[in-house]
C-alpha cells in the first residue's frame, strides 16, 4: 500500500489511524484526508515532535497497514 492507495480508500483508513493516535481529531482527520504531508503536519503540532520522526511514524503506521496480521496461530 502507498500513500495514494490511502487517500482513495480514506473513509476506510481512518478508523485505523485514530485508534492509532488518539490525539487526532475528527477535525483533523478530515483535513488531513490521506495525505502524508497533513499527516506529518498534525502529528508535529498534538504530539510535539519533530518533522522526521513524524515521517518515520507515519511510513511505520503506512507499512503497518500493509502487513499481515499475525493471529499467534501457528500453521504446521
Amino acid at each position: 500500500m502507498n500513500w495514494d492507495q490511502v487517500k482513495g480508500q480514506w473513509k476506510q483508513m481512518r478508523g485505523s489511524m485514530k485508534e492509532h493516535w488518539g490525539k487526532l481529531t475528527d477535525d483533523d482527520l478530515t483535513q488531513i484526508d490521506g495525505q502524508r504531508d497533513k499527516l506529518v503536519g498534525r502529528l508535529q503540532e498534538r504530539y510535539g515532535i519533530a518533522k522526521e520522526d513524524a515521517m518515520r511514524r507515519a511510513d511505520e503506521w503506512l507499512k503497518a497497514q500493509t502487513e499481515p496480521q499475525h493471529t499467534g496461530s501457528r500453521h504446521l
